[in-house]
């Protein structure tokens, strides 16, 4: 089983590259964050791989670090959802992003990504809601158990405080959308959000 790569360049797409490893180039199908991490082409890169073999076919997919590779695992493991479909969603959408979707219910984010229908995007709110709750998927390993981090964890807990407090999740969405989450801690968010609603 290969699980990683280390190697030169020698071609590379929007959604691919070929990676030279003692002679023998592999085709990797990556997200477009790792095609953007990589490098150009001629470049050394080292990236994480999960090998799906089938009867008529091996494919490689690619990732820039662990998690994201953890965060494809998981994706896959969506019942309809298959390696190419969990790539395009996480073209679309860091793992942080991807968790605070699901754990917010918020499925039309989710259908941002090529080939994602609701139906899908209901399916991963429904199967990943449980195994995301309280922890980022950029740690979603045995080991893992830290909150989410950042601003998708920020927003999220703001949005089940104005819940809490009695406004529905859209009002509370909305409530939020302009405020600097990078500077502001949770209480003023919330303080500047109940001020929105006062206005």
């Amino acid at each position: 089983m290969i699980a990683t790569l280390r190697g030169k360049i020698l071609s590379k797409s929007s959604e691919s590259a070929v990676i030279e490893c003692g002679g023998v180039g592999f085709g990797v199908q990556l997200t477009r964050h790792g095609i953007d991490q990589i490098g150009a082409v001629g470049n050394e890169a080292f990236i994480y791989i999960h090998m799906v073999v089938r009867e008529d076919a091996m494919e490689l997919f690619g990732f820039a670090d662990p998690e994201e590779k953890e965060c494809f695992k998981m994706i896959t493991g969506v019942s309809g959802i298959g390696p190419k479909g969990a790539l395009a969603i996480l073209s679309e959408l860091t793992p942080d992003e991807l968790a605070a979707s699901v754990l917010m219910g918020d499925k039309a984010n989710i259908t941002r990504a090529k080939g994602v229908g609701p139906k899908a995007a209901e399916r991963m709110i429904l199967e990943l809601k449980d195994k995301f709750k309280g922890m980022t998927p950029l740690q979603v390993n045995q080991a893992a158990s830290t909150p989410i981090q950042g601003t998708a964890s920020k927003s999220l807990e703001i949005i089940e405080a104005l819940m809490a407090l009695g406004f529905t999740q859209p009002e509370a969405k909305h409530a939020i959308n302009g405020l600097d989450l990078e500077t502001l801690t949770v209480e003023q968010a919330i303080t500047q959000a109940l001020k929105g609603f006062s206005q």
